[in-house]
């Protein structure tokens, strides 16, 4: 079976940035998603397409193809009270570099990383990690199975690999 939309491929990858592994899945623990429903970044999901099992696969994403350019107006200065647990704010839990999940103005769960700590402000970057970024992938196709209707029905796989009810 040939990977199109509403099959669920079941892939080995090796994602490096840079010269850098950042990301793998291993045959014992491979990555199995539903194409063609967003999952997954559009260019990984359309150099997929047509794969049958036992396909080895290496390919290159710009940043347009994946997570996008690097946006300078998704760094943003938060007023510390924005930081407020229980009426405190615990500076001891604000440290550059961790990522810390925020909701947008419309309730939507995004994750920013700290930048700076001032004394009356914290600088966030809402950008992801690989925004800006090529990603090289390599990898092999294990298993391409049609998804339940279940699956598309929840928006993710059952089973190995998936969510379990």
């Amino acid at each position: 079976m040939k990977i199109a939309k509403h099959t669920v491929p079941s892939v080995t990858y090796t994602l490096m940035v840079d010269g850098e592994v950042v990301d793998m899945a291993k045959e014992d623990k491979p990555l199995a998603f539903i194409q063609g429903i967003g999952m997954m970044v559009p260019g990984f999901e359309k150099n997929l397409e047509g794969l049958t099992a036992g396909t080895k696969y290496e390919f290159r994403l710009s940043p347009e193809e994946a997570y996008g350019e690097y946006n300078q107006e998704a760094v943003i200065d938060l007023p510390m009270d924005t930081f407020k647990v229980d009426g405190q704010i615990k500076k001891d839990m604000l440290n550059v570099g961790q990522v810390v999940p925020m909701q947008d103005q419309n309730g939507n769960p995004l994750n920013g990383t700290i930048l700076e700590v001032g004394d009356s402000s914290v600088k966030m970057d809402f950008n992801h990690m690989l925004a800006g970024k090529e990603l090289n992938f390599t990898g092999e196709i294990l298993e391409v199975r049609q998804a339940t209707q279940d699956e598309l029905d929840h928006g993710h796989i059952h089973g190995p690999g998936g969510h379990h009810h």
